[in-house]
Protein backbone atom coordinates (compact mmCIF):
# COMPACT_ATOMS: atom_id res chain seq x y z
CA UNK A 1 0.00 0.00 0.00
CA UNK A 2 1.37 3.62 -0.93
CA UNK A 3 1.97 5.72 1.81
CA UNK A 4 1.71 9.27 2.05
CA UNK A 5 4.48 11.68 2.16
CA UNK A 6 4.03 12.77 5.91
CA UNK A 7 4.63 9.13 6.97
CA UNK A 8 7.27 8.34 4.31
CA UNK A 9 8.62 11.73 5.84
CA UNK A 10 8.60 10.70 9.86
CA UNK A 11 10.67 7.28 8.40
CA UNK A 12 13.30 9.74 6.66
CA UNK A 13 13.61 11.30 9.69
CA UNK A 14 13.84 8.85 12.10
CA UNK A 15 16.96 6.97 10.12
CA UNK A 16 17.96 11.00 10.76
CA UNK A 17 17.63 11.78 6.93
CA UNK A 18 16.35 15.19 7.13
CA UNK A 19 17.34 16.48 3.87
CA UNK A 20 15.23 13.97 2.58
CA UNK A 21 11.98 14.57 4.55
CA UNK A 22 12.34 17.96 3.82
CA UNK A 23 12.79 17.76 0.16
CA UNK A 24 9.85 15.01 -0.11
CA UNK A 25 7.36 17.59 1.82
CA UNK A 26 8.38 20.69 0.36
CA UNK A 27 7.35 18.61 -2.77
CA UNK A 28 3.84 18.87 -1.62
CA UNK A 29 3.29 22.27 -0.47
CA UNK A 30 0.07 22.75 -2.26
CA UNK A 31 -1.41 19.57 -0.61
CA UNK A 32 -0.80 20.43 2.50
CA UNK A 33 -1.64 23.81 3.25
CA UNK A 34 -2.90 24.43 6.93
CA UNK A 35 -2.41 21.31 7.79
CA UNK A 36 -0.78 21.34 11.20
CA UNK A 37 0.98 17.80 11.07
CA UNK A 38 2.29 18.82 7.60
CA UNK A 39 3.92 22.41 9.55
CA UNK A 40 5.12 20.60 12.54
CA UNK A 41 6.84 18.01 10.58
CA UNK A 42 8.66 20.03 8.40
CA UNK A 43 10.10 22.51 11.56
CA UNK A 44 11.01 19.35 13.33
CA UNK A 45 13.20 18.31 10.62
CA UNK A 46 14.41 21.69 9.75
CA UNK A 47 15.38 22.22 13.53
CA UNK A 48 17.96 18.79 13.14
CA UNK A 49 19.56 19.89 10.43
CA UNK A 50 20.11 23.56 12.00
CA UNK A 51 17.74 25.40 9.58
CA UNK A 52 16.61 27.53 13.30
CA UNK A 53 14.90 30.60 10.95
CA UNK A 54 12.53 28.29 8.78
CA UNK A 55 11.95 26.10 11.50
CA UNK A 56 10.60 28.93 13.38
CA UNK A 57 8.13 29.94 10.93
CA UNK A 58 7.26 26.69 10.27
CA UNK A 59 6.35 26.21 14.39
CA UNK A 60 4.35 29.47 14.19
CA UNK A 61 2.30 28.29 10.88
CA UNK A 62 1.50 25.32 13.38
CA UNK A 63 0.73 27.58 16.10
CA UNK A 64 -1.81 29.14 14.64
CA UNK A 65 -3.94 25.70 13.84
CA UNK A 66 -2.87 24.01 17.57
CA UNK A 67 -1.12 25.79 20.71
CA UNK A 68 -0.99 23.13 23.16
CA UNK A 69 0.66 19.89 21.21
CA UNK A 70 3.59 18.94 23.36
CA UNK A 71 6.02 17.99 19.69
CA UNK A 72 5.61 21.79 18.80
CA UNK A 73 6.05 23.28 22.22
CA UNK A 74 9.43 21.27 22.72
CA UNK A 75 10.59 22.68 19.33
CA UNK A 76 9.68 26.03 20.21
CA UNK A 77 11.29 25.71 23.64
CA UNK A 78 14.77 23.86 21.95
CA UNK A 79 14.84 27.38 19.54
CA UNK A 80 15.04 29.70 22.73
CA UNK A 81 17.09 27.23 24.42
CA UNK A 82 19.28 27.11 21.47
CA UNK A 83 19.56 31.64 21.35
CA UNK A 84 20.63 31.23 25.43
CA UNK A 85 16.81 32.68 26.13
CA UNK A 86 16.23 30.52 29.25
CA UNK A 87 13.57 32.33 30.41
CA UNK A 88 11.50 31.87 27.49
CA UNK A 89 12.63 28.26 27.10
CA UNK A 90 11.42 27.39 30.58
CA UNK A 91 7.56 28.76 30.09
CA UNK A 92 7.43 26.74 27.38
CA UNK A 93 8.75 24.02 28.97
CA UNK A 94 6.25 24.86 31.75
CA UNK A 95 3.36 24.63 29.98
CA UNK A 96 4.29 21.17 28.65
CA UNK A 97 4.67 19.51 32.15
CA UNK A 98 1.02 21.66 32.54
CA UNK A 99 -0.41 19.27 29.62
CA UNK A 100 1.88 16.24 29.92
CA UNK A 101 3.53 16.31 33.44
CA UNK A 102 5.46 12.93 33.21
CA UNK A 103 7.31 14.33 30.18
CA UNK A 104 10.94 13.37 30.27
CA UNK A 105 12.37 15.72 27.30
CA UNK A 106 11.15 18.96 29.40
CA UNK A 107 12.07 17.37 32.60
CA UNK A 108 15.54 16.71 31.49
CA UNK A 109 15.79 20.46 29.63
CA UNK A 110 15.02 21.73 33.04
CA UNK A 111 17.30 20.20 34.63
CA UNK A 112 20.24 21.16 32.28
CA UNK A 113 19.17 24.91 32.11
CA UNK A 114 19.18 24.48 36.30
CA UNK A 115 22.73 23.05 36.62
CA UNK A 116 24.83 24.23 33.18
CA UNK A 117 22.35 27.22 31.76
CA UNK A 118 24.46 29.69 30.61
CA UNK A 119 25.47 30.89 27.61
CA UNK A 120 28.67 29.51 26.78
CA UNK A 121 27.59 26.15 28.10
CA UNK A 122 24.36 26.17 25.81
CA UNK A 123 26.80 27.52 23.06
CA UNK A 124 29.64 24.58 23.18
CA UNK A 125 26.44 21.82 23.16
CA UNK A 126 24.78 23.79 20.25
CA UNK A 127 28.08 23.43 18.67
CA UNK A 128 28.78 19.53 19.64
CA UNK A 129 24.78 18.51 18.52
CA UNK A 130 24.49 17.24 22.15
CA UNK A 131 21.45 20.02 22.29
CA UNK A 132 19.25 17.53 19.96
CA UNK A 133 18.69 15.60 22.77
CA UNK A 134 15.76 18.58 23.94
CA UNK A 135 14.47 18.35 20.87
CA UNK A 136 10.89 16.75 19.94
CA UNK A 137 12.33 13.40 20.15
CA UNK A 138 12.12 11.19 17.15
CA UNK A 139 11.57 7.41 17.89
CA UNK A 140 13.99 4.60 17.46
CA UNK A 141 15.97 4.47 14.19
CA UNK A 142 14.62 1.41 12.11
CA UNK A 143 17.91 1.17 10.28
CA UNK A 144 19.88 0.95 13.93
CA UNK A 145 17.66 -1.91 15.48
CA UNK A 146 17.90 -4.15 12.42
CA UNK A 147 21.67 -3.95 12.76
CA UNK A 148 21.66 -3.94 16.76
CA UNK A 149 18.96 -7.36 15.81
CA UNK A 150 21.87 -8.67 13.56
CA UNK A 151 24.66 -7.79 15.83
CA UNK A 152 22.79 -9.48 18.65
CA UNK A 153 21.83 -12.89 16.55
CA UNK A 154 25.82 -12.98 15.74
CA UNK A 155 26.53 -12.36 20.00
CA UNK A 156 24.18 -15.46 20.83
CA UNK A 157 26.24 -17.48 18.23
CA UNK A 158 29.56 -16.22 19.68
CA UNK A 159 28.55 -17.52 23.05
CA UNK A 160 27.63 -20.64 21.74
CA UNK A 161 30.60 -21.08 19.98
CA UNK A 162 32.51 -19.83 22.99
CA UNK A 163 31.03 -22.91 25.47
CA UNK A 164 31.92 -25.14 22.43
CA UNK A 165 35.50 -24.47 21.56
CA UNK A 166 36.21 -22.87 25.05
CA UNK A 167 35.18 -24.74 27.74
CA UNK A 168 37.21 -23.68 30.31
CA UNK A 169 36.26 -20.03 30.45
CA UNK A 170 39.12 -18.70 28.51
CA UNK A 171 38.97 -14.70 28.10
CA UNK A 172 39.82 -12.98 25.21
CA UNK A 173 39.19 -9.01 24.64
CA UNK A 174 38.07 -7.61 21.13
CA UNK A 175 37.40 -4.82 19.61
CA UNK A 176 34.05 -2.49 21.61
CA UNK A 177 32.11 -1.92 18.73
CA UNK A 178 32.05 -2.13 14.77
CA UNK A 179 33.33 1.73 14.47
CA UNK A 180 33.56 1.17 10.48
CA UNK A 181 30.70 3.67 9.68
CA UNK A 182 32.83 6.08 11.76
CA UNK A 183 36.40 5.94 9.85
CA UNK A 184 37.43 8.80 7.65
CA UNK A 185 36.68 8.06 3.96
CA UNK A 186 39.40 8.95 1.79
CA UNK A 187 38.11 13.12 1.22
CA UNK A 188 37.98 13.35 4.57
CA UNK A 189 41.42 12.62 5.17
CA UNK A 190 42.50 14.60 2.14
CA UNK A 191 40.35 17.94 2.93
CA UNK A 192 40.53 16.93 6.98
CA UNK A 193 40.83 21.09 7.72
CA UNK A 194 38.50 23.90 7.32
CA UNK A 195 38.89 25.62 4.19
CA UNK A 196 37.81 29.18 5.19
CA UNK A 197 39.94 29.93 8.30
CA UNK A 198 38.51 34.07 8.20
CA UNK A 199 34.98 33.08 9.90
CA UNK A 200 36.17 32.43 13.36
CA UNK A 201 38.99 31.58 15.49
CA UNK A 202 40.26 28.48 16.42
CA UNK A 203 41.89 27.31 19.66
CA UNK A 204 44.30 24.99 17.72
CA UNK A 205 45.48 25.26 14.27
CA UNK A 206 46.15 21.63 13.09
CA UNK A 207 47.79 20.50 9.68
CA UNK A 208 45.88 17.57 7.40
CA UNK A 209 48.23 15.06 8.44
CA UNK A 210 48.02 16.33 12.86
CA UNK A 211 44.06 16.04 11.86
CA UNK A 212 44.12 12.82 10.45
CA UNK A 213 46.50 11.45 13.50
CA UNK A 214 44.30 12.64 16.22
CA UNK A 215 41.03 11.31 14.55
CA UNK A 216 42.64 7.70 14.51
CA UNK A 217 44.45 8.09 17.83
CA UNK A 218 40.76 8.45 19.29
CA UNK A 219 39.28 5.47 17.26
CA UNK A 220 42.28 3.06 18.27
CA UNK A 221 42.37 4.57 21.94
CA UNK A 222 38.28 3.91 21.92
CA UNK A 223 39.00 0.06 21.23
CA UNK A 224 41.45 -0.20 23.96
CA UNK A 225 39.00 0.93 26.38
CA UNK A 226 40.89 4.31 26.82
CA UNK A 227 38.33 6.78 26.82
CA UNK A 228 39.77 9.75 28.71
CA UNK A 229 42.39 9.55 26.02
CA UNK A 230 39.64 9.38 23.04
CA UNK A 231 37.95 11.96 24.67
CA UNK A 232 41.18 14.84 24.71
CA UNK A 233 41.71 13.72 21.00
CA UNK A 234 38.29 14.22 20.36
CA UNK A 235 38.45 17.47 21.99
CA UNK A 236 41.67 18.66 20.27
CA UNK A 237 39.46 18.07 16.67
CA UNK A 238 36.57 19.65 18.06
CA UNK A 239 38.45 22.90 19.25
CA UNK A 240 40.83 22.93 15.99
CA UNK A 241 40.34 24.18 12.51
CA UNK A 242 39.39 20.06 11.42
CA UNK A 243 36.48 19.90 8.64
CA UNK A 244 32.77 20.29 9.43
CA UNK A 245 32.90 16.41 8.28
CA UNK A 246 35.70 15.25 10.33
CA UNK A 247 34.00 17.17 13.81
CA UNK A 248 30.79 15.49 13.21
CA UNK A 249 32.11 12.24 13.21
CA UNK A 250 34.15 13.01 16.52
CA UNK A 251 31.18 13.89 18.08
CA UNK A 252 29.38 10.77 17.22
CA UNK A 253 32.49 8.62 18.03
CA UNK A 254 31.52 10.55 21.74
CA UNK A 255 28.68 8.76 21.48
CA UNK A 256 30.26 5.78 22.34
CA UNK A 257 32.55 6.31 25.46
CA UNK A 258 31.03 4.98 28.49
CA UNK A 259 30.73 6.37 32.04
CA UNK A 260 33.81 4.76 33.92
CA UNK A 261 33.79 3.34 37.76
CA UNK A 262 36.35 3.73 40.52
CA UNK A 263 38.17 0.37 38.76
CA UNK A 264 37.91 0.66 35.26
CA UNK A 265 39.15 4.89 34.62
CA UNK A 266 41.87 5.34 32.90
CA UNK A 267 44.19 8.27 31.65
CA UNK A 268 42.86 10.45 34.59
CA UNK A 269 43.95 14.12 34.06
CA UNK A 270 45.73 16.32 37.11
CA UNK A 271 43.99 19.51 38.46
CA UNK A 272 47.12 21.35 36.84
CA UNK A 273 46.55 19.94 33.65
CA UNK A 274 43.08 21.18 33.53
CA UNK A 275 43.43 23.43 35.01
CA UNK A 276 46.02 24.88 32.65
CA UNK A 277 44.23 23.47 29.57
CA UNK A 278 40.08 23.07 30.31
CA UNK A 279 39.01 22.42 26.76
CA UNK A 280 41.22 19.05 26.49
CA UNK A 281 40.01 18.01 28.80
CA UNK A 282 36.24 18.91 28.97
CA UNK A 283 34.12 15.54 29.59
CA UNK A 284 36.98 13.92 30.69
CA UNK A 285 36.53 11.59 33.74
CA UNK A 286 38.26 12.02 37.20
CA UNK A 287 38.53 10.37 40.76
CA UNK A 288 40.59 13.26 42.24
CA UNK A 289 40.88 13.17 46.19
CA UNK A 290 41.16 15.22 49.01
CA UNK A 291 38.85 17.05 51.70
CA UNK A 292 35.64 19.12 51.17
CA UNK A 293 34.31 22.56 52.30
CA UNK A 294 31.21 24.87 51.69
CA UNK A 295 28.91 21.87 51.41
CA UNK A 296 25.48 22.44 50.64
CA UNK A 297 22.32 20.36 50.03
CA UNK A 298 18.99 22.06 48.31
CA UNK A 299 15.55 21.55 48.51
CA UNK A 300 15.35 19.78 45.44
CA UNK A 301 18.00 17.13 47.07
CA UNK A 302 20.88 18.80 45.08
CA UNK A 303 24.13 18.74 46.50
CA UNK A 304 26.91 21.04 45.87
CA UNK A 305 30.68 21.24 47.33
CA UNK A 306 34.25 22.60 46.75
CA UNK A 307 36.69 19.69 46.51
CA UNK A 308 39.97 20.92 48.31
CA UNK A 309 42.40 18.49 45.71
CA UNK A 310 45.08 17.11 47.20
CA UNK A 311 46.43 14.21 49.50
CA UNK A 312 44.81 12.87 52.49
CA UNK A 313 46.12 15.56 55.06
CA UNK A 314 46.04 18.45 52.25
CA UNK A 315 49.97 18.44 52.72
CA UNK A 316 50.14 18.55 48.93
CA UNK A 317 46.92 21.06 47.95
CA UNK A 318 46.75 21.05 44.28
CA UNK A 319 43.44 23.80 43.98
CA UNK A 320 39.89 23.96 44.55
CA UNK A 321 37.01 22.45 42.40
CA UNK A 322 33.36 22.86 42.17
CA UNK A 323 30.87 19.55 42.55
CA UNK A 324 28.15 19.15 41.94
CA UNK A 325 25.74 15.80 42.75
CA UNK A 326 22.30 15.29 41.89
CA UNK A 327 21.36 13.85 45.25
CA UNK A 328 23.47 14.30 48.36
CA UNK A 329 26.11 11.54 48.63
CA UNK A 330 26.21 11.10 52.29
CA UNK A 331 29.80 12.79 52.65
CA UNK A 332 31.76 13.25 56.09
CA UNK A 333 32.93 16.21 55.39
CA UNK A 334 35.43 15.62 58.07
CA UNK A 335 37.05 13.02 56.35
CA UNK A 336 38.98 12.41 53.08
CA UNK A 337 36.98 12.00 49.93
CA UNK A 338 37.75 10.65 46.88
CA UNK A 339 35.25 11.94 43.91
CA UNK A 340 34.24 10.56 40.47
CA UNK A 341 33.09 13.07 38.11
CA UNK A 342 33.16 14.73 34.97
CA UNK A 343 34.92 17.79 33.70
CA UNK A 344 31.90 20.42 32.73
CA UNK A 345 32.62 23.98 32.26
CA UNK A 346 30.43 26.10 34.78
CA UNK A 347 30.41 29.99 34.10
CA UNK A 348 33.50 29.52 32.29
CA UNK A 349 34.78 27.67 35.45
CA UNK A 350 36.19 24.22 35.17
CA UNK A 351 33.65 22.18 38.09
CA UNK A 352 33.10 18.38 38.44
CA UNK A 353 29.56 16.91 37.46
CA UNK A 354 29.93 14.09 40.57
CA UNK A 355 28.68 10.35 39.62
CA UNK A 356 30.37 8.45 42.94
CA UNK A 357 32.27 8.58 46.41
CA UNK A 358 34.68 6.31 46.68
CA UNK A 359 32.94 4.48 49.59
CA UNK A 360 36.00 3.87 52.22
CA UNK A 361 34.18 8.05 52.59
CA UNK A 362 31.66 6.31 54.84
CA UNK A 363 33.84 4.25 56.89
Amino acid sequence: MAKDALTLAWLDMRRRRFATAIKRLEAKKDIYEENFEYYLTLGIACLYVGDIGAASSYFQLARRIKLTDTRLLLGQAAIFLRRGDTARALQYYLEIKENDPLNKTADSAMEFIRVHGNYDTICRWVDTGRIEQFYPPLGSNPDRIVAFGITGAAFILGIIFTFIFFPRGQQFTGPRADLTKLELSSEEKSDAKEKDLSTQSYAFVLSNKEINKRYNNALQYFQNHRDNAAQIEVNMILNSDASVAVKKKARMLMGYFEIPDFDTITDVPSYADVAASPLVYLDCWVNWGGKISNAITYEDGSYTCDLLVGDENLSKYEGTVRVRFTADPGVDAGKPVRILGKIVLEDGTVSLAGRAVYKSVYK
